[in-house]
């Protein structure tokens, strides 16, 4: 049964008239005459007494226009929460991001993005990048914000910013009151490295390697946060994004110092799938984040770095 003949079986018994219920609900009186007929047909019982007038309400017309009301409600219920779940998924940005684009700078992208978009609701799921570009790819991710970003046939991969990788150590290290070291200085070393599957440790790796740096290798993990508490201990250095070192530089558990003639830096873009459909809030937070690295980079260029280390 369609919604418009529930609703006009209402208006006819409100109306008692089958002409009026007719004209209220937009059909012609032959039309209303021949859907009741077929609703009492499929039902097998008679809805309303035709020989009165105005009509008469059967019991069974009764039941039925109990039942026509109680779907019509579900049907404004159902409705009005599809309606707000479309507001919600206007408002919602999914984002996967590599667990180093830290609770911080998320943090302050959110209120920028609710400031923009009061409406807007930020949801960030940290993963390991490779789950990163899963999740883009099978849509349970609207962006994805990853090191050394890839384009392929099915993703396309937008820069976002450059990081800078200096040598971190812990305040008691024997490196740490240099304000710029050599790669002499790192020369056997105990350091703490990136896992080689990522691709930023094989990164870190070639540039030792090339350098002519031999360092001791004497761990290696799959996440920054557990490389710098590794370096806190006091007796390793690692080469790090000096961006994710901020607040333990400012907590004195870590020092960030340039490596001379160090280059090394690790690119930070932005993943979503080719010929994706953005809502609202995902092009508003895909333009907050263009126009946040736009800024770092002018600031930077202008001698002005917006990181004071």
């Amino acid at each position: 049964m369609m919604v418009q003949h529930l609703k006009l079986f209402r208006e006819i018994v409100h109306a008692r008239s089958v002409s009026r219920g007719a004209q209220v609900s937009g059909v012609s009186q032959s039309a209303a005459s021949q859907h009741l007929q077929e609703t009492e047909r499929l039902l097998g019982v008679q809805l309303l007494d035709r020989s009165k007038r105005p009509l008469e309400v059967t019991e069974a017309g009764h039941l039925y226009n109990e039942f026509c009301r109680d779907i019509l409600r579900r049907k404004q219920e159902l409705d009005e929460a599809l309606a707000q779940l479309r507001g919600r998924e206007q408002g919602r940005v999914r984002v996967a991001a590599i667990y180093s684009v830290g609770l911080s700078d998320m943090s302050r992208l959110e209120e920028e993005l609710s400031r923009r978009m009061k409406e807007a609701e930020l949801q960030v799921e940290y993963l390991r990048p490779e789950r990163i570009y899963d999740a883009v790819l099978a849509d349970q991710a609207d962006l994805g914000l990853v090191s050394y970003p890839e384009s392929n046939k099915e993703m396309t991969a937008i820069p976002w910013r450059k990081e800078r990788m200096m040598v971190a150590v812990a305040p008691s290290h024997p490196l740490a009151a240099k304000a710029v070291l050599s790669l002499a200085d790192l020369a056997h070393r105990d350091f703490v490295a990136f896992d080689d599957d990522l691709r930023v440790g094989r990164e870190v790796r070639r540039f030792l390697r090339d350098s002519g740096a031999q360092v001791n290798l004497v761990m290696h993990f799959d996440n920054i946060q557990t490389m710098k508490e590794a370096v806190a201990l006091g007796s390793s250095v690692s080469l790090l994004p000096v961006r994710v070192l901020r607040k333990d530089i400012e907590e004195g558990r870590l020092v960030a110092i340039p490596l001379e003639g160090c280059a090394l830096e690790r690119p930070l873009g932005i993943i979503h799938r080719r010929r994706k459909k953005f809502n609202r809030a995902t092009q508003v937070f895909l333009e907050l984040l263009r126009q946040e690295a736009a800024a770092e980079t002018e600031s930077v260029a202008s001698g002005t770095p917006p990181l004071r280390y």
